[in-house]
């Protein structure tokens, strides 16, 4: 009997341990449903920000041909663009619209943080830069003066501040102002910033360039692509609301503008690798201008995060955060064929490096904080339901 009892002693061990490898089992369940859950949630979060790292090494191994870039910029940006902009005719109501162009201390805020604040910040790095002449190609030089000198975006930024639950509509009149000011307030802080004289100035051949082509340009793009679709998008939701309301909400047609965004996006990448521009700079540069781009923008960033939080509330503070630190490629590329004559095709692509790279890593950057501002405004946003909800009540 004692024999037979002190053979059953294992057992209960025997349970134990299965016990404890059940509970191992379900742990290591448990943390891989919550990587899935994470990774779930990464996706569908940042979709965008994953298709732009498959847009870029897309563009890096195909191009679209020599003979076909000009074509393809211009249907591009003016499609793209013009969906963008005819969404937000679509879905911001006019009311909300013109109150924001009443607003001139906001505008006045931004305009001068993304001219002067940003131009200047970026000369004073290329000043210390070029201390070395034997440190960064010249032409690289003169492109970051481009971005710093450039006005805010008209696409990106109006894209990122919907997702992030800012004020769409202000970002929206900032854009139209930033444009129409680019053509009259960038050639006079480049010419400013290049009066100093400094070695990589003199790379340079000025030319009495056409700046009526700059002001026809700019005036006809933000006509078609910007102005016209914004029209017949308020129409539209004059007219038809409940319908323009179930198609872009509720069908979730609101995100053609991020599919419009990722064109325009692929069409910059496509152009930049097409003209070789990316081999005919060192790799330390490239390096360089990957810091550098980070570094600018998150300074910009934090310049304009600080300043706008004493006075703004926290949907004109993300606005306002979207459309000071970003910049207009666009507007750089007809800039720097017109304002400068006689530059050669692989000097011309050195001058936009710049603000190609700075475009890129913007619009990353703006989508990863899209989470962080969302976070931020969440109690807000909770409130005002909270608020809207007890008013019903009370009516009822």
């Amino acid at each position: 009997m004692v024999s037979s009892a002190l053979s059953l002693d294992p057992e209960p061990n025997q349970d134990v341990t299965g016990q404890e490898r059940t509970n191992k089992e379900k742990e290591g369940k448990s943390k891989s449903h919550k990587i899935l859950r994470v990774l779930k949630w990464f996706v569908q979060d940042q979709w965008f920000l994953i298709a732009m790292g498959f847009i870029i090494l897309v563009s890096s191994q195909v191009q679209v041909p020599e003979s076909q870039q000009r074509v393809k910029r211009t249907v591009v940006t003016y499609l793209a663009v013009s969906v963008i902009f005819f969404i937000n005719g679509c879905t911001l109501s006019t009311r909300l619209l013109f109150e924001n162009y009443k607003r001139w201390k906001v505008h006045a805020s931004v305009q001068l943080q993304c001219y002067l604040l940003t131009s200047a910040a970026s000369f004073a790095i290329v000043s210390i830069c070029a201390t070395n002449p034997h440190f960064m190609d010249p032409w690289l030089l003169i492109g970051l003066l481009f971005v710093g000198s450039a006005p805010t975006t008209m696409s990106s930024n109006v894209v990122m501040t919907r997702q992030a639950h800012g004020n769409a509509a202000l970002t929206t009149v900032q854009s139209v102002i930033g444009q129409f000011l680019c053509p009259f307030l960038t050639p006079i802080l480049i010419q400013m910033y290049m009066s100093s004289g400094a070695w990589y100035t003199k790379v340079l051949i000025t030319g009495a360039g056409e700046y009526g082509e700059i002001y026809r340009r700019v005036f006809q793009q933000l006509g078609l692509s910007l102005f016209l679709p914004m029209f017949i998008g308020q129409v539209v939701q004059y007219y038809f609301p409940e319908t323009t309301k179930k198609v872009f909400v509720e069908w979730k047609l609101i995100k053609l503008s991020s599919v419009s965004l990722l064109t325009m996006i692929w069409q910059t990448f496509d152009q930049a690798f097409r003209s070789g521009a990316f081999d005919a700079v060192k790799a330390s540069n490239i390096v360089f201008l990957v810091f550098m781009s980070i570094a600018l923008y998150f300074l910009w960033l934090g310049i304009c995060f600080t300043t706008s939080t004493i006075w703004l509330p926290k949907k004109d503070v993300i606005a306002v955060c979207y459309c000071c630190p970003a910049k207009a490629l666009a507007m750089v590329v007809p800039l720097t064929s017109v304002m400068y004559l006689n530059i050669s095709p692989i000097d011309q692509s050195k001058l936009q490096i710049p603000a190609i790279m700075y475009q890129g890593f913007q619009v990353a950057i703006g989508s990863i904080m899209t989470v962080l501002f969302r976070r931020w405004i969440r109690t807000d946003e909770e409130r005002e339901d909270q608020e809207k909800n007890t008013g019903i009540a009370q009516g009822r």
